[in-house]
């Protein structure tokens, strides 16, 4: 006969497997599908139609984050949340069929992290439901990372406890810019060549560039991250994003 503790483990695991059978195959069971993409406008480009579009995926429940990009890679890019993948491919077609191209993109899946298996359901929500962008934060960053594999630098070699008193302190780090900076890690890992996507929102410009210098320094970045180009830019209304895209926007 089961132990009461063994029967609440038991409930647990049937109600896991039961959301699971019945979340259909487009949508994550906990969290939320998040799309980066990243491009500039083409000759045909309409803004009208972009902004309509992503009102209408906002309207839909999905939430659209768009920014105007600075420097050579990208114009504008657009960030999007939503349970079901086909959604954000939705929004994705849509922004397309208006003009703009595509020249990087990335998918990934909010988390929790591993070595966060103690915070309170309280602090896990936000991770896996974030409301963006955080208030009076409009200075937008995002890069992609993975661990190091090498010989000398395995990530994966090392046990948990080491990861964890890594990740700890990176932590401890990361910190000291509450107020100033607010961080999102979402999972990449089996669906994207990196593993995890990191995006960043800020006060000001020099508090994206802070943060990054400052965490750079932990040893679980400083010996054992890799990191993939940036992207920076400010959070803007899409009128005014894809507005000024245009000739005399």
């Amino acid at each position: 006969m089961q132990s009461e503790e063994e029967m609440t483990v038991t409930s647990k695991v049937e109600a896991v497997d039961t959301a699971e059978s019945e979340t259909p195959s487009s949508q994550v069971v906990e969290g939320l599908n998040v799309l980066h993409l990243f491009g500039e406008a083409t000759r045909d480009f309409d803004p009208e139609l972009a902004t309509a579009r992503v009102k209408q995926a906002v309207e839909r429940g999905t939430q659209v984050l768009t920014v105007a990009g600075l420097g050579h890679r990208c114009e504008v890019a657009v960030m999007a949340l939503d349970r079901d993948l086909l959604l954000l491919r939705r929004l994705q077609l849509e922004l397309r069929r208006s003009g703009l191209l595509f020249t990087d993109s990335f998918f990934s899946i909010t988390e929790v992290s591993e070595y966060a298996r103690n915070i309170t359901e309280e602090r896990k929500r936000p991770r896996l439901y974030p409301k963006l962008p955080p208030k009076g934060k409009d200075a937008w960053c995002f890069y992609p990372m993975a661990k190091r594999r090498a010989v000398a630098q395995n990530w994966y070699s090392l046990d948990f406890e080491e990861r964890e008193r890594l990740m700890g302190e990176h932590g401890v780090s990361g910190r000291k810019f509450a107020g100033r900076v607010t961080q999102l890690v979402t999972g990449a890992t089996g669906v994207s060549d990196w593993e995890w996507g990191v995006t960043l929102f800020a006060r000001h410009p020099d508090d994206l560039k802070d943060v990054v210098y400052t965490m750079r320094y932990d040893e679980a970045s400083a010996t054992y991250a890799e990191f993939g180009p940036f992207y920076v830019g400010i959070i803007q209304e899409p009128e005014l994003v894809f507005g000024s895209l245009v000739a005399g926007g």
